[in-house]
């Protein structure tokens, strides 16, 4: 568990942090004015069993994992914020950088973990660094779902951040979130469900290219990656008509074993969203060439879309018929056994 005040962000306070116990629903409730979730969650490891965790109103500046399985996190709404401010070109204290991987707000490394009515933000100023050119290395990560983190549930939580806001390696289902950013901002390749969540396209000033919805980097045998039912594609004022890819594939490291799997089902779609859907993504191959990896070649679909996003089929934006569609279903995507 990394400890507040990394990067030298001082705590609070001098005294220790304080968490106030629930008599009956919840085994510890944490006021951002008092206490922090890191004490909590120490507590949960402590306690060897599901552990559920409240949290008031407020903000938390905290980088934190869970290791503990069967945490419950839930917030007291859209006002009890956990922030952070890490990129992945930042300098890291052993000397390299962060990596996109370690810049989560919060990182899910246990299994069976819920977060509820919580705001994850990544505080990185994406806007100010390409505004000064200083924008190299600017993945910064609000919510990560790491490999260990299987059957993780996040239900109305809205997560904010510019480039790689979520990122998804395990099982997971998103319910009733908003998912703020712009480029690649929901990207990995676990197989995960998002169930009428709102998709929102922020604006950067000057851009001509608003970003990538979705950077899928499932393996090619793995039968479901990263899969849209129900949801809605906005965008912030300023980001343009035809700006916006729905996504791209990602052949993480050059691993010919990936090749990106995402479906659109029955979302709207605003006008940002470019006629042509899906586009290439960049990798390097074995024999160290330059390549690119395209939508013909990855398995990127869509299945009665509408709204004025919604573009008519081409060798880019393949459509799923009826049949095809419905084996896109939560139960075949996330397993018999993902219970939630």
């Amino acid at each position: 568990m990394e400890r507040r005040g990394v990067l030298g962000l001082a705590a609070a306070g001098t005294l220790a942090p304080r968490i106030v116990h629930a008599a009956a629903a919840w085994d510890a409730v944490v006021d951002p004015r008092t206490g922090t979730l890191g004490a909590a969650l120490a507590q949960a490891e402590k306690a060897g069993r599901p552990f559920r965790i409240l949290i008031r109103e407020g903000v938390l500046v905290e980088k934190l994992t869970v290791t503990t399985p069967n945490v419950t996190i839930e917030g007291s709404g859209p006002g009890t914020v956990l922030s952070f401010g890490t990129y992945a070109g930042l300098q890291h204290p052993d000397g390299g950088s962060w990596g996109t991987g370690r810049t989560g707000t919060l990182t899910i490394a246990a299994p069976g973990v819920t977060l509820r009515n919580l705001t994850i933000r990544n505080s990185f100023d994406f806007i100010g660094a390409k505004r000064d050119s200083a924008g190299n290395g600017a993945q910064a990560v609000a919510l990560a779902i790491g490999r260990e983190a299987d059957r993780t549930s996040v239900e109305n939580c809205t997560l904010l951040g510019y480039q790689d806001t979520l990122y998804v390696q395990a099982r997971a289902l998103l319910s009733g979130c908003t998912i703020v950013g712009g480029v690649d901002f929901i990207f990995g390749g676990a197989a995960a469900w998002f169930d009428r969540c709102t998709i929102v396209t922020r604006a950067v000033p000057g851009a001509p290219n608003h970003g990538y919805l979705a950077a899928p980097s499932t393996p090619a045998d793995q039968p479901f990656g990263l899969v849209f039912s129900h949801c809605r594609l906005a965008r912030e004022p300023g980001v343009p008509a035809q700006s916006t890819w729905l996504g791209r594939p990602w052949r993480a490291g050059g691993n010919m074993a990936l090749t990106g799997q995402a479906v659109f089902l029955d979302c709207g779609m605003d006008a940002h969203i470019k006629r042509e859907g899906w586009t290439w993504m960049g990798y390097k191959g074995p024999d160290g060439e330059q390549r690119r990896l395209t939508p013909q070649e990855a398995r990127l679909f869509e299945a009665r879309s509408h709204g004025p996003g919604a573009g008519p089929a081409s060798a880019t934006r393949r459509m799923l018929g009826d049949a095809e569609a419905a084996r896109f279903t939560r139960a075949n995507v996330l397993g018999a056994d993902f219970s939630r």
